[in-house]
């Protein structure tokens, strides 16, 4: 991983603008007002989502998990095996501060055939950054093994603030179930993929917790409901009311004051456009946090898979 103070992003990609459209799936962010920004001779659209928990010393962890078919990606030959590579960077830049930060990874796997087309290939990205209401995000990924094909995505990125003592709930965080490997926060492993690629309707949920006192008794509620597409019209006989669990807990005595929770979700969900939200009630004081994430469910798809991101070198590929 590389963390540099200054961006030249005409040294990531060369450029005209990029359209959003052609029947390609745009990327997938946090933030509505999301553009693509830069194009190269062949664009990479590629999906991602960016997620953020308490970080150490006061700062915020933020999380960025990207997808790209297979399909997408340029196929080299090597040593007997077919290889895809591809570089993921994520760029940080507030406004306010006059700061910039930049991190750069490269992901690669080999395989003895090729994979379909629509078989996506992850990643993450951790990083922390101070709290910022005035930050600006850039997203970019570029294939590897040829210069020139690449795309870049930006909109405005609040870090929020975990500090304090109020009750606080982090961002909701959604994974593929039952995976090995992964992004790691505590005892927790999770292979997260961008929301709107859930393949079916079974996927693991993460939140933190702050600021529930040692000893506390609290309850959370977990609620995910259908959200029209734009234009389209609903059926008179559709019953799409939220499905809601419960469930309560205590805060152990003399924890700290971050609660982890890790829930399976396994229902039956329609392909579509669905709200997840989670709300965490303190029994003893009646105080809550709400935290939500829209999500997709792709249905059947030609499967994924998780690829770990090495730090980047510049001029060298990826080691075998």
């Amino acid at each position: 991983m590389k963390v540099a103070g200054l961006v030249s992003l005409l040294g990531v990609l060369t450029a005209t603008a990029a359209v959003r459209g052609g029947g390609e799936p745009a990327s997938v962010s946090p933030g509505s007002d999301d553009v693509p920004l830069a194009a190269v001779p062949r664009p990479l659209p590629f999906f991602y989502d960016l997620y953020t928990f308490r970080g150490d010393a006061g700062t915020t962890t933020v999380v960025a998990s990207f997808a790209v078919p297979a399909g997408r990606l340029e196929r080299e030959f090597h040593e007997g095996l077919i290889r895809y590579r591809f570089d993921v960077t994520l760029v940080l830049s507030d406004t306010l501060r006059r700061s910039v930060s930049r991190t750069d990874d490269s992901v690669y796997v080999g395989l003895p055939r090729p994979l379909s087309g629509e078989h996506l290939l992850y990643t993450h990205i951790e990083v922390r950054a101070p709290p910022s209401v005035t930050t600006l995000q850039r997203v970019i990924m570029t294939d590897a093994s040829q210069p020139g094909i690449g795309q870049l995505y930006a909109s405005a990125f609040p870090i929020p603030d975990y500090r304090g003592r109020q009750l606080m709930l982090s961002d909701v965080a959604l994974a593929q179930p039952g995976s090995q490997g992964g992004w790691r926060r505590g005892d927790v492993t999770l292979a997260l993929l961008p929301t709107s690629l859930l393949p079916g309707s079974s996927f693991d949920i993460y939140y933190e917790i702050y600021n529930l006192p040692s000893g506390s008794r609290y309850e959370t509620e977990i609620s995910v409901e259908r959200v029209d597409e734009p234009g389209a019209r609903r059926d008179e006989d559709d019953d799409s009311s939220p499905v809601r669990t419960r469930f309560s807990g205590e805060v152990a005595v003399g924890g700290d004051s971050t609660v982890r929770e890790l829930r399976h979700v396994r229902t039956s969900l329609d392909r579509g456009r669905y709200r997840l939200t989670v709300v965490v009630t303190d029994q003893d004081t009646g105080r809550t946090a709400r935290r939500s994430r829209h999500f997709r469910v792709q249905g059947s798809t030609g499967g994924a898979t998780l690829v770990p991101a090495l730090p980047w070198k510049p001029d060298a590929g990826p080691t075998d």
